[in-house]
């Protein structure tokens, strides 16, 4: 049993990893169960598997463990540093990758991660592939999800029957392009929920009915993505992460602070994801990093005394 780069994806024998299994990762790795593959999970907190296990997911005692069961082994992390020690670091899931398995990460992390990942994996005989996602929380339990992937093209299509499961796959180009993508999605998104949440705040301090302000402007240029993702969230003060606000801090400053990653030739000026990422941080420092992304209207109304 087995299907190892290049040979066909079958739910009958292709070995599936998985490693995160926070609000995204455990209902993507669920679609793949759902979809009838075999999984393999490890979690730091291994009771946290426990809905995926009664569903039929083995447990890996650690990202060694694991990769050696697993023909392709994604992460859903939090942070580019569990990223490394999930993939990188002393027993983790590279030392324990079969020759030709690939690994696929679809945390949003940083491109000069993905790069170093790719090349690891070569020199292993594997393949790396970066594939973070956007979506939400929504987006991942309806199979919706935009997958942004960097790497070897020839892998990524490879990797196309898995990847449908869980949305839609957009080749960006080689090792760390889909995590540049996401960075950029990120900055709209980062502007996007800003305009919302001052809108919202707006429309309340003028005395308009939010909600009717909100269905007067969704069909016009003011409508987006977030504003179906997120608007009704907001005003039903329904703060439940899809995404922690602490994450934004993390994805904006990837994208505003390059020059501290020493790619001084790759610095853009982006006032306005410096500012996202500035209120987004005054979240994290109010003791909020763990709402939701749409939990941005909360400080924008304590910058208004509400």
């Amino acid at each position: 049993m087995g299907t190892p780069y290049p040979n066909p994806i079958s739910p009958a024998q292709t070995r599936i990893g998985w490693i995160g299994i926070g609000v995204m990762g455990a209902a993507m790795a669920s679609r793949l169960i759902s979809a009838g593959y075999s999984l393999t999970v490890y979690a730091r907190t291994p009771s946290k598997a426990a809905p995926l296990q009664s569903r039929g997911a083995h447990l890996a005692d650690s990202p060694f463990q694991l990769a050696q069961r697993a023909d392709v082994v994604f992460t859903m992390v939090g942070h580019p540093s569990d990223v490394r020690s999930n993939v990188l670091g002393p027993n983790a899931l590279l030392s324990g990758l079969n020759p030709n398995c690939v690994t696929v990460d679809m945390t949003s992390s940083h491109p000069a991660l993905a790069r170093e990942i790719f090349a690891a994996a070569r020199a292993k005989d594997c393949w790396s592939v970066d594939a973070p996602v956007s979506g939400g929380d929504i987006g991942a339990r309806e199979g919706k999800l935009a997958i942004l992937a960097g790497g070897d093209a020839s892998v990524v299509k490879w990797l196309a029957p898995l990847f449908e499961i869980m949305g839609k796959v957009t080749y960006m180009g080689p090792a760390g392009c889909g995590q540049s993508c996401k960075i950029g999605n990120q900055i709209i998104v980062g502007a996007n929920l800003l305009g919302l949440s001052e809108g919202l705040v707006f429309a309340e301090r003028a005395g308009l009915d939010v909600r009717r302000f909100m269905e007067a402007v969704r069909g016009g240029a003011a409508g987006s993505k977030v504003m179906e993702l997120f608007g009704e969230r907001m005003i039903e003060r329904d703060f439940r992460p899809g995404g922690f606000a602490e994450y934004m801090v993390k994805d904006m400053g990837m994208g505003v602070d390059v020059v501290e990653e020493g790619e001084d030739g790759k610095v853009v000026v982006l006032p306005g994801a410096a500012l996202c990422k500035q209120l987004f941080s005054g979240m994290v420092a109010n003791g909020d990093g763990k709402l939701g992304t749409q939990g941005l209207i909360t400080a924008i109304e304590r910058l208004n005394g509400k």
